[in-house]
């Protein structure tokens, strides 16, 4: 490790459409055997994060991003380093450096994943190989020192049965998600940052037949499935010159000439909500997306500010969403670190046109 980077030793520190379980089992067994025998381990997917970590520039931030717990890294500058490791962020006593090392680190990190960080362009964000996901900042823009926040990828890519296990709902529930997937329900999974979407979704979409198409688009790729036939979309950013960006919006588009079986959007946070409602609208059912949200019931503005940015009302959208979506399903963290499916609904029209969220009896509270 450079000299300039310091790690002393660590001290002890609805109504959904009813089937039988048994058919729901059924089918999911199925497709997973066929998903086993059809699926060979995808080389993207590291199994072996040290690998990954022993990259020459990440060699400082080796011994966080090769414990398996950890899911976020944040530096800031010379302040000190965060580790959260599904408990929220905590400091790290043991790391040292100073803001031009910390600077150098983010310019180092940057260019790793084929992109440049500096003076003009102080807000950066890319993918490493492996699935890591780096933002920096540099000043004045950050106004405490460079401040560079990690993504980690999981090792592992749960089932439901596997998040079923980890308490992320019961029995019941995962039954009544198993038929939303065998019925092919277009889903909305909403939540905070770090609450469990994008687990929630990759493990839903695992459950999908073996001879499903599903074509994901992202901002950045994090979308891990466990599936055989999984083509992967990523936006690109403009390079130095400003130009050659493409956005969520055309991908959606061009996606859609590729024959998608299964549609999947992240994360919708602008205008490509608009084109992702207007496909699942038009006989692309099964798909899905994730969005931002502190609540069930708040989900309707955050869809009603997005539209807006698409050039729908309010009550284009209401009927948009309404007709596309069958089901929102609304995540959260404990204070204990436990991702819940804390709550779910169906999007319906209300007295006055506007979208609302008319919410169902599952999960139990």
């Amino acid at each position: 490790m450079p000299e300039r980077f310091v790690v002393q030793p660590r001290t002890a520190s609805g109504p959904l459409p009813t089937a039988s379980r048994a058919a729901a089992r059924a089918h999911l067994a199925a497709v997973a055997n066929a998903n086993a025998r059809s699926s060979p381990t995808d080389p993207r997917v590291p199994r072996d994060r040290t690998a990954t970590a022993r990259h020459p520039v990440l060699e400082p931030l080796a011994r966080y991003l090769d414990d398996p717990d950890v899911t976020d890294v944040f530096v800031n500058g010379a302040t000190g380093l965060f580790v959260d490791r599904g408990n929220g962020a905590a400091p790290a006593q043991e790391w040292r450096a100073r803001e031009e090392d910390v600077r150098d680190l983010a310019v180092a990190l940057i260019g790793l994943g084929g992109r440049h960080i500096d003076d003009a362009t102080p807000c950066v964000d890319v993918r490493l190989e492996g699935g890591i996901r780096v933002h920096a900042v540099l000043p004045p823009v950050s106004a405490e020192g460079t401040a560079i926040s990690i993504r980690v990828p999981r090792l592992d890519t749960p089932d439901l049965a596997e998040l079923q296990s980890r308490g992320m709902f019961d029995d019941d529930t995962r039954a009544k998600l198993e038929v939303a997937v065998a019925r092919r329900e277009n889903l909305l999974i909403t939540g905070a940052a770090g609450a469990g979407k994008t687990t929630l979704l990759a493990a839903l979409l695992g459950c999908a037949p073996v001879s499903d198409r599903i074509v994901t688009i992202e901002d950045v790729a994090e979308l891990r499935l466990l599936h055989p036939h999984h083509v992967r979309l990523e936006a690109r950013q403009a390079n130095l010159e400003g130009a050659g960006a493409i956005g969520l919006t055309r991908l959606v588009r061009e996606a859609l000439r590729m024959r998608p079986d299964r549609l999947v959007v992240g994360e919708c946070r602008g205008e490509e909500v608009r084109e992702l409602l207007s496909a699942l609208n038009t006989g692309h059912d099964g798909g899905a997306g994730t969005l931002h949200a502190n609540g069930l019931h708040d989900v309707p503005s955050r869809l009603e500010a997005l539209g807006a940015l698409g050039g729908l009302d309010d009550r284009a959208l209401a009927r948009q969403v309404a007709s596309a979506i069958g089901c929102v399903l609304h995540v959260a963290r404990r204070d204990d670190g436990v991702r819940m499916l804390v709550a779910a609904g169906r999007p319906v029209i209300g007295a006055g046109g506007r979208l609302e969220i008319e919410e169902l009896a599952w999960p139990a509270p």
